[in-house]
């Protein structure tokens, strides 16, 4: 049988641009020529093995990311949006969308961008007129977050140096304290709830005195901390990083600037070569890991996702939050995310089980439908603060990784990985092929139903080609 040729053009032309480099300079560094190179990046040409081996040799790129839909908007995403209602009249074939992603990967990028908007719009007030049809700055972030695939290098040597300066890892929230004090001035107050409303923490700049709520936890109260001496410790950076992404408009702005703050806290916390030594000898024990750390469960699941140094890359974990209605507050990748860009989590995946045994990790081995597997683990936690206590306070993180990793992870014992348990699960269910799911909620889009009166079947929605 004939290998199949692979056209990365617009991979390679990502990649090139990400690093800064003309076609030349890649050319020159791949021992190939600048035409054949620009053949490449035009999908005139497939790219050999010999080329593939020489990228992951110079650039440090994992082989399946840079040929598997990991970056961007992939034929999956693209799948996802036309599989709207408003498109059922255009029949567009995957073929199509694949020569989209591959060929025009910013046009793809635009599509979404665009579908996005639209779907932000829908949510809006029925005749707002002043609701616009833009990207909300939640979108716009989560997507440029994770076009950097979750890892910001300079931020990572920034607070390792910091941290080292820190020191007394058991005693973190006064060494940062005494920071705050020593180097900018800052006051740290732990205070009634009753004098920040519904805020949890408050830097007030006039009086230079962050406080925070008596309502936070030991490990969200040092976050905290953390976050606010990321604001002033790493200014320059974090303006430099702001400038460079270019937010369309103020919020967004504000949003990525309180986001990257999150990120280089959860560094400082956590120092990259520290926290994967760690992360590996406990074999990603979360609970070892919290410990060791005075760090939350959502905070480690959350840092084991930003792991993509080069030449000292953790497992690629995906991360998700959720709360008891469904609703997705985080989704974050360390390369590719299995699951659906727009909608909701597959009712199949246990992510949502979580919920009835709060504090217990839930493990499951899932296989999306292109035949890809993923091992798993939930696990149901108590919000960093609730001001409320009649009010429900648990969320749901998922986390997971490709089943190759699986060993290396302490709760894969006494399991059968080579022959598994497997449960099938899909993206969302107006895309999902599956038609044995009893669980589909919707019928797939581009598919024509075959319900039939002297016949009921597992789904409620059966369809042609299922």
């Amino acid at each position: 049988m004939a290998e199949r040729k692979l056209y990365l053009g617009g991979r390679v032309r990502r990649l090139r641009r990400e690093l800064g480099m003309n076609q030349s300079a890649m050319a020159t560094e791949l021992g190939i020529s600048p035409s054949y190179l620009n053949h490449l990046e035009r999908n005139q040409r497939p790219v050999t093995a010999q080329v593939l081996l020489r990228l992951a040799e110079k650039y440090d790129v994992d082989l399946k990311s840079l040929t598997a839909d990991s970056e961007g908007t992939g034929v999956d995403q693209l799948a996802e949006i036309f599989a709207d209602p408003m498109f059922a009249d255009l029949g567009i074939p995957r073929y199509e969308l694949l020569e989209v992603a591959d060929n025009a990967p910013s046009v793809a990028d635009a599509v979404a961008r665009l579908y996005t908007a639209l779907a932000d719009r829908r949510r809006q007030p029925t005749g707002d007129p002043d609701a616009a049809a833009m990207v909300t700055p939640e979108s716009w972030v989560r997507d440029h977050i994770q076009a950097s695939r979750n890892h910001f290098a300079y931020v990572e040597e920034a607070a390792e140096t910091l941290a080292g300066a820190l020191g007394e890892p058991h005693g973190l929230f006064a060494a940062l304290t005494r920071r705050l004090k020593e180097a900018f001035g800052i006051d740290t107050r732990v205070v009634p709830p009753e004098l920040l409303d519904a805020a949890s923490q408050h830097y007030d700049f006039h009086r230079k005195r962050l406080m925070l709520s008596a309502l936070l936890r030991p490990e969200s109260r040092t976050f905290a901390a953390a976050y606010q001496l990321a604001l002033v410790e790493f200014r320059p950076l974090l303006d430099r990083m702001i400038e460079s992404a270019a937010p369309p408009d103020d919020p967004t702005r504000r949003l990525l600037h309180m986001s990257l703050a999150n990120y280089a806290a959860g560094a400082i916390l956590m120092p990259y070569a520290t926290f994967l030594a760690a992360a590996e000898r406990h074999r990603h024990d979360i609970d070892r890991l919290c410990a060791e750390f005075g760090a939350s469960v959502e905070q480690v699941a959350h840092r084991l996702t930003t792991l993509g140094r080069s030449g000292a890359r953790g497992i690629p974990f995906f991360m998700l939050r959720v709360d008891s209605a469904g609703n997705i507050s985080k989704r974050f990748a360390g390369e590719s995310f299995p699951f659906s860009r727009f909608g909701g989590t597959c009712p199949r995946w246990n992510l949502h089980t979580a919920f009835r045994t709060p504090d217990r990790t839930v493990t499951q081995i899932v296989e999306t439908p292109d035949g890809e597997r993923y091992f798993t683990i939930a696990r149901a936690v108590e919000r960093a603060v609730r001001l409320d206590p009649r009010e429900a306070d648990h969320l749901a993180i998922g986390l997971g990784c490709d089943l190759k990793h699986a060993p290396r992870l302490v709760y894969s014992d006494g399991l059968d990985l080579s022959e598994p348990y497997v449960t099938p699960i899909g993206p969302a269910c107006v895309i999902c092929p599956r038609a044995r799911c009893p669980q589909r909620a919707s019928a797939p889009a581009g598919r024509t139903l075959t319900v039939n009166a002297m016949q009921k079947t597992i789904s409620p929605y059966p369809f042609l080609g299922g």
